[in-house]
This record gives C-alpha cells, sequence and structure tokens, in this order.
C-alpha cells in the first residue's frame, strides 16, 4: 500500500469533482480553459478571496494589503510598506485587468475603487 498524504487527497478529490461537475454542465473547453487560467495565478485567487470575504467595494490599496496579509499570513504592520506596493502594482498592472475583462470584478480608476461585479 503506498502512502498518500492528506493534501495530495485533496487535489484528487477536487479534481474528481470538477470533472464530475463538468460532466454534469455543459461547459465548452474555452470557458474552462480561460477559468482554470484564471485561477491559476495565487494572488488572483487571493484576491478573489479578499473580494469575497468583504462583499462590497474596496480601495485597491486596501485590497492590495489584505492579499499581502493572507500571502504572508502577518498582520499588516508587519508587512513591509515596499511589498504592500509591489502587491498594489501588480494587482493594477496585471491581475484586476484580466478579472475586470473576465466580468468577475468591477473597477472605478477614478476612485481607486475594486468591487465585485454585479450579477
Amino acid at each position: 500500500m503506498t502512502y498518500t498524504p492528506h493534501s495530495d487527497l485533496d487535489v484528487v478529490e477536487f479534481v474528481q469533482q470538477m470533472l464530475d461537475w463538468l460532466d454534469e454542465d455543459d461547459v465548452s473547453a474555452e470557458a474552462m480553459t480561460d477559468a482554470f487560467s484564471l485561477l491559476a495565478d495565487r494572488r488572483r485567487r487571493l484576491l478573489l478571496e479578499v473580494m469575497r470575504t468583504y462583499e462590497e467595494e474596496l480601495t485597491l490599496p486596501d485590497a492590495a494589503e489584505e492579499v499581502a496579509v493572507r500571502e504572508t499570513g502577518d498582520i499588516v504592520t508587519d508587512i513591509p510598506a515596499e511589498q504592500v506596493t509591489e502587491v498594489y502594482l501588480s494587482l493594477y498592472h496585471d491581475h484586476l485587468p484580466r478579472l475586470v475583462d473576465a466580468g468577475l470584478l468591477e473597477y472605478d480608476q477614478e476612485r481607486d475603487l475594486v468591487a465585485p461585479a454585479a450579477v
């Protein structure tokens, strides 16, 4: 008998559940690829998680702080300002535009506010 770490079982179970769900729904290969591409990056997943947690608009700097907290596991006052700035810039230039283009988030650049997309 081969030992399988618990986290590997979680991955296998998750993949099986996803495959079962895909069998039940009529999801195009393109939509599935796009969804997995969006979720492939941890920082994008964390930003989506932050927005789902708060369920309201946040300033992008506040969202960046929360993403940095979740990435590091530290309290915000223990995270160097440069690191939070790096998170902010990567969200602003890379991750946020992808999530906005996909229709998952909304962004008001003038007010620097991020919000869950209206469904």
